[in-house]
């Protein structure tokens, strides 16, 4: 039970604007890195056949760069509560168009963040799993096909094993330690940024201190050939990274709750893309350069998967330091899904003070003025996103917060330049338009460009149907728009 202080208040409160830019940057960093490094080189081997797949990270790189500085300006210019709730309301409108493509991007949040928040629990599990084997024994299993008319069918996959316990187990204590004052969340996501990039650390000293070049950059015949497989395997290898990098934006979502915010969200967003960007680089070369990339892209069974930094510490330092990372490793995804609550939770509580969702979600804690509503009922959702395998959860993130977010955010700074000039912009992005239309063609390039984009982008499709028919629902009922105009925020449906 999470425990709760005095009764909660349902009429909206100030936000305390309490996190510096050592805070927001420690934030963004480990929902950044998270598992996702330690878990994913297997992935990227096997999709590029290679230690080119260095080019998806690399690649990757860039176009998180180019939307880095898409978020910055907006995260500048619109320094509230919410991120991109705030800024596509804005951008298209926030009493016409504006109010549906807002709406849409809150109700794919009930779908991707919980995903997102999974993806961490599910990555804290497997690593689990190596030192506790049994915690991998299946206990059911099952999948749901749906048929749907010109989409074709929608298959949804689930599994529970006892490493399913330990992942919702996981998602509970970071609900518990996210129930409470930002400015303690600020200081605690400094601790736990600390021992992230120790681990970080350790492993890159333990590559490049038995670093091989050779073993290293042996790429196969024809590794960069610009042929079909070579493209589609950059798209899935990019996909993958995508995933890896996605968090910079993170304190965005804080906005409310950020000292100096005009200066301190575009330097958080750099700061974090740029170290973050650097210590992949390096802490994947340096792998590579002790444990061969055949052997790295083999099945799971063969240490792929969440073994590849537990087999590099056996190989060089002997099965103490193979159990010691995993536990270290095991706290690192713990900070990326504590970093996941906290930010997520702000989004449907700026959407429900604009009465453009559910009004419960506006609650606040009357002590500690942090969304309660919004944080225990993300973290329900991704307590069931638990049951479906990691590759599935992040396929169907990537591409659902493509197709409903990223999409129509980059190509909205645009719009918003031309709509109003005169907005006061305290950043504006550098060499625009350009990183926008590069970040757009770079999301549709990964969502289409791979093996079995289609089932992923029917997931995508069937959200999209789902949320305009709500929308336009409690649109006719409140007599907005299309249907209508009332001035100033509406309360919304229950």
């Amino acid at each position: 039970m999470v425990p709760q202080t005095g009764r909660e208040s349902e009429g909206p409160q100030p936000l305390i604007r309490g996190i510096g830019l050592v805070g927001a940057t420690s934030l963004n960093m480990i929902d950044m890195i998270g598992v996702g490094p330690f878990i994913t080189i297997p992935l990227m081997i096997g999709a590029m056949g290679g230690p080119q797949a260095m080019l998806g990270w690399v690649v990757g790189a860039v176009f998180a760069a180019c939307d880095g500085l898409v978020w910055a300006e907006l995260g500048a210019a619109f320094p509230g509560a919410g991120g991109s709730y705030r800024y596509l309301s804005e951008i298209y409108g926030p009493r016409t168009l504006g109010r549906l493509v807002s709406f849409l991007f809150v109700w794919q949040l009930s779908f991707s963040a919980p995903l997102s928040i999974a993806s961490g629990a599910l990555g804290l599990s497997g690593y689990a799993t190596h030192i506790w084997p049994t915690l991998g024994r299946p206990i059911a299993a099952s999948a749901l096909v749906l048929p749907l008319p010109l989409l074709g069918p929608l298959e949804i996959r689930w599994h529970f094993t006892d490493g399913t316990l330990v992942a919702i187990a996981a998602l509970l204590i970071a609900v518990a330690l996210a129930y409470r004052r930002i400015t303690v969340i600020g200081r605690l996501s400094t601790l736990l940024w600390a021992v992230v990039m120790g681990t970080i650390a350790w492993v890159v000293l333990a590559g490049l201190t038995h670093f091989d070049p050779h073993r290293a950059f042996s790429f196969p015949p024809g590794a960069f050939a610009p042929t079909h497989a070579f493209f589609s395997g950059l798209g899935s290898a990019m996909l993958v990274a995508t995933y890896d990098y996605w968090g910079y934006y993170n304190v965005c979502f804080l906005g409310g709750e950020v000292k100096d915010p005009g200066r301190t969200i575009p330097r958080a967003l750099l700061l974090s893309i740029l170290l973050v960007g650097c210590i992949y680089i390096v802490m994947n070369v340096s792998v590579l350069g002790v444990l061969p990339w055949r052997e790295l892209s083999a099945p799971p069974g063969d240490h792929g998967g969440s073994a590849t930094i537990a087999l590099l510490m056996q190989r060089v330092y002997g099965p103490w330091a193979a159990d010691l990372v995993t536990l270290l490793v095991v706290v690192t995804a713990f900070a990326s899904l504590f970093a996941l609550l906290v930010g997520y939770s702000r989004v449907p509580y700026a959407a429900a003070l604009d009465g453009n969702y559910f009004r419960v979600f506006a609650r606040v804690h009357p002590r500690h003025r942090f969304p309660t509503v919004s944080l225990l009922v993300l973290g329900a959702v991704a307590a069931a996103c638990c049951t479906l395998s990691l590759a599935d959860v992040i396929a169907a993130l990537v591409v659902i917060r493509i197709a409903l977010q990223f999409l129509f955010q980059s190509v909205g700074v645009i719009v918003l330049r031309v709509r109003r000039p005169d907005l006061p912009r305290p950043f504006r992005m550098w060499l625009y338009p350009l990183p926008a239309l590069l970040a757009s063609a770079g999301f549709v390039f990964i969502a289409v460009n791979r093996p079995g984009a289609s089932r992923e982008i029917r997931y995508a499709a069937l959200i999209l149907f789902l949320g305009v028919a709500i929308y336009l629902s409690r649109a006719w009922r409140n007599g907005e728009w299309p249907f209508g105009r009332r001035r100033g925020p509406q309360p919304a449906a229950p």
